[in-house]
């Protein structure tokens, strides 16, 4: 058996995070010390103008009417706390320098992508699919050009994955400790701080743990020492994932409050879902879905504040879903083809339809047959597989979530962050075939560094 040498391995990781650092500073710089409304990102304008209320001692409001229904010098729940309170510690410090909370979110994100990209591929993949994976993810064209931008989806992406990757080692340690629970508590709490759709894939994560340690080889009858039998008792999954939920309900409770006292009735975290929903299902959006279409708020809901308005227009929202289900599934086709658009489109800019084809457009075929590979391949290895299965689960669920409610590009990519293994599992499989010799020589090396699909290494 070879004797792993980490030391190649961990230059070339190394060199994978430097060029993923230089990409996202070079964004950085791009988009410099001003806020402009750029394609794909324009609530970074936003959450620039909330940050600087924040920041002055007006709180979570605006100075004027703002998108969609806020009113202004009222408070307003719409926006990610924790994002806008990051924007405006930088300008409460250093004053309005835009640039400076740019280049610190480009520089972590930059670090944190490849890194955590490389752990999930290399826990289901092995090794090499790791790495390529990361090198993947270090260059895609979205995940480049959000991290300059000032909203929730850089770190967004950064605690979905740490979010995995605590659930793997959840699910991959006979004894978890307490550590693990709450690192994953924090993950999701995070997560859903960012974008508290996260928060409806949560269920879907913890019964995954829950079924996957029931998977596990019962240990409880084991030789002792002695050569008497002894009894092994795991820790409870359920004592834990009550823990993980409640580090979560933790994040998200000072909110809940501080929303009840704002507005004298209860929302949960942010007012955006009932609109979008609302938005999403508009009959007037139905016949060409367009992820810019803003809908009008009927003229008497005006009077309401925003925790009222958001239950109005999720009941609303709803009934536009159900009362034609022939013309909402027509509807759900479209938010298909602007969630998984691929192609260039005389409605975009020339930067953007290059960034698409090169990014998504490229990245999808081997995606595809990534997961045909794997699947595959799981069926030689059944005992491996929920690992790949979870995040499968994601790709599914919480591209239905958007598919039932708002539906654009920006939402996709972490999906394509998540899924990035698969992808470069098809890409090494496509170069076995192709180029067999110098596949076989870069493939070679310790037993744990070979291409496994289906195989967990930690």
């Amino acid at each position: 058996m070879h004797t792993p040498n980490p030391k190649p391995n961990t230059r070339t990781l190394l060199l994978i995070v430097g060029v993923a650092i230089a990409l996202r500073v070079a964004v950085a710089l791009l988009m410099g010390n001003r806020v402009d409304p750029l394609p794909g990102i324009y609530d970074q304008i936003s959450y620039s103008a909330l940050a600087q209320r924040v920041a002055t001692g007006h709180g979570f409001s605006f100075d004027r009417a703002w998108y969609p229904f806020s009113k202004a010098n009222e408070p307003t729940a719409h926006w990610s706390f924790l994002y806008t309170l990051y924007l405006s510690a930088f300008y409460w410090l250093l004053g309005y320098h835009p640039f400076v909370p740019r280049l610190v979110q480009a520089i972590a994100v930059g670090l944190l992508t490849p890194l955590l990209t490389y752990r999930l591929g290399r826990r289901l993949f092995g090794h090499h699919v790791g790495l390529v994976a990361a090198a993947w993810s270090a260059v895609y064209g979205y995940l480049v050009y959000y991290s300059g931008a000032l909203f929730t989806e850089p770190f967004y992406i950064i605690v979905v994955l740490w979010a995995f990757d605590r659930a793997f080692r959840i699910a991959d340690t006979d004894k978890p400790t307490l550590f693990d629970w709450i690192a994953l508590g924090v993950a999701v709490g995070i997560a859903t701080l960012l974008r508290q759709v996260f928060l409806l894939f949560a269920p879907f994560l913890f019964a995954w743990i829950w079924w996957s340690r029931r998977q596990m080889p019962d240990d409880r009858q084991q030789m002792a020492d002695d050569g008497r039998e002894g009894i092994v008792h795991r820790p409870s999954s359920v004592v834990g994932l009550v823990l993980t939920t409640l580090v979560v309900a933790a994040f998200i409770l000072p909110w809940t409050i501080r929303n009840y006292r704002a507005y004298g009735h209860f929302l949960f975290l942010n007012s955006n879902g009932g609109y979008f929903m609302y938005s999403a299902n508009d009959p007037a959006n139905a016949v060409h879905f367009s992820s810019t279409y803003v809908a009008t708020i009927p003229g008497e809901w005006r009077q309401y504040n925003e925790a009222e308005l958001d239950q109005r227009l999720w009941r609303q929202g709803m009934a536009f879903f159900l009362q034609d289900p022939t013309r909402s599934l027509r509807l759900v086709g479209y938010k298909a083809a602007a969630f998984y658009k691929f192609w260039p489109s005389s409605a975009s800019s020339l930067p953007s339809n290059i960034n698409r084809v090169l990014s998504f457009g490229l990245y999808l075929p081997f995606l595809l047959y990534g997961l045909y590979r794997a699947i595959v391949n799981c069926q030689l290895s059944i005992d491996n597989c929920p690992f790949a299965a979870l995040l499968l689960l994601f790709g599914i669920v919480y591209p239905a979530i958007h598919l039932l409610s708002w539906s654009m590009i920006r939402y996709r990519v972490p999906v394509d962050a998540v899924l990035m293994p698969f992808a470069a599992l098809g890409l090494l499989a496509v170069a076995e075939r192709v180029l067999p010799a110098s596949w076989q020589r870069w493939n070679e090396g310790p037993v744990e560094g070979k291409i496994q699909p289906c195989a967990s290494s930690s």
